[in-house]
């Protein structure tokens, strides 16, 4: 076993440790710095977001938008690194951005490889010396700094940089393992879960048997007494398994968080997301002899759909408006615009985006991304109880996160 001194140790080669690489030998290029990861291929979370081609940012990213801890914490440190920063930060390693439709920012090339090359060259370039796979299995402190321990040898260090991402996708290599690393050096991460998820109904549920169907819906998160807490109007997908697209990726961490403290908090779903429950039931009133299933479809529901809701609401094919009873015509109304869903949980961490929760912001200096409990420790990314929507936002966090960590040390 090998034993080596560097000035600093960074652990994790994902978008935040590359950052704070980067940066930190930007700032002061006389310092030694080696970058861990225990992955054999390097940056997959980035090689796989946004379909392959990378959505590295939003247009506008606002802080109120993120979830974890407080809005005023997160702005500090957004502010320090903003989109404008990252749009030329990028731009000058030969990447540059273009704006889509939703407000995402991808490389014009379309290419997530480009921007991890442009990444781990930068690295280079600022002497950063990049060590894979060399995962390490134990951190601790020592009279001058660090120690950070693997199969593949001991190194010392008088700075320490913790990347290591958290639970999602663990097939890039996030275990978690640096929760355990934070927990032994003091901090205490807030409950950890998944975020960014698809989320299961009952394999029999009439849902899962329009598996392939995609539009648009209002996805709600009610309490147990039926409060709104949360919505999101996006694209939504029906699968085999119950539920994905943007709208419910994005409610995901509400949700599982609303459940873990209330059971019986739940999820509706409005079909037709520019219309209320007053307004279909209106429309299905002035039908007369019109068909009920083809005011649905002139609404833009898909014919399986249609059908579905009819199934819910008790009404026969067929059915023209004259001959709806009452109470088929208020159900119809809310099943399309209020459909209580029969979550049962969801995809786990293989297929979450992000990991919501972790250590808390007022256990780091924001100004430098320093730990409270110990000096010369630094944490940036996907460890911190940060979490962002769909759209860039979570690399945006981490873009930020690892340049103030990296100027910083």
């Amino acid at each position: 076993m090998t034993s080596t001194k560097s000035d600093i140790v960074i652990v994790g080669a994902g978008a935040a440790g590359l950052m704070a690489a980067i940066w930190a030998g930007r700032t002061d290029s006389r310092r030694s710095i080696i970058l861990l990861d225990g992955a054999r291929k390097l940056g997959a979370k980035i090689l796989v977001a946004g379909g392959g081609r990378c959505n590295v940012t939003h247009y506008h990213v606002d802080p109120k938008r993120y979830a974890g801890s407080t809005t005023p914490a997160i702005a500090r440190v957004l502010r320090r690194f903003d989109v404008a920063e990252t749009t030329r930060f990028f731009k000058e390693m030969g990447i540059s951005l273009k704006r889509e439709s939703t407000g995402k920012l991808f490389p014009t090339s379309d290419k997530a490889r480009d921007v991890l090359n442009a990444l781990l060259t930068a690295a280079n370039d600022a002497n950063v010396d990049i060590r894979n796979p060399c995962r390490v299995d134990n951190v601790s402190r020592t009279p001058d700094g660090y120690a950070v321990d693997g199969e593949w040898g001991h190194l010392t260090c008088e700075k320490l940089v913790l990347a290591t991402g958290g639970y999602s996708l663990p097939k890039s290599g996030s275990d978690g393992k640096g929760f355990e690393f934070v927990s032994a050096l003091g901090h205490s991460p807030t409950r950890t879960f998944p975020a960014l998820v698809p989320l299961t109904l009952p394999g029999d549920d009439q849902i899962c048997q329009l598996s392939g169907i995609t539009l648009p819906a209002c996805i709600r998160l009610h309490s147990a007494t039926g409060k709104r807490i949360a919505a999101f109007t996006d694209s939504t997908l029906c699968t085999h398994f119950g539920l994905s697209g943007p709208a419910i990726l994005d409610i995901s961490r509400y949700y599982l968080d609303a459940v873990s403290k209330d059971p019986a908090s739940y999820l509706t779903i409005n079909w037709l997301p520019a219309m209320s429950t007053d307004n279909v039931d209106d429309g299905l009133q002035a039908l007369g002899r019109r068909s009920v299933q083809a005011y649905l479809r002139k609404c833009g529901l898909p014919e399986r759909l249609s059908a579905m809701l009819c199934r819910c609401a008790g009404i026969p094919e067929g059915t023209r408006g004259d001959q709806l009873l009452r109470r088929q015509r208020l159900d119809l109304s809310t099943a399309a615009t209020a459909m209580r869903l029969a979550i049962t949980g969801d995809r786990g961490y293989t297929f979450a985006e992000v990991t919501a929760g972790g250590i808390p912001l007022n256990e780091i200096t924001l100004k430098s991304m320093e730990s409270r409990c110990c000096p010369g420790l630094y944490l940036c990314g996907e460890l911190c109880a940060v979490d962002g929507p769909i759209g860039g936002l979570n690399f945006q966090w981490a873009w930020a996160s690892g340049y103030v960590a990296g100027v910083s040390i």
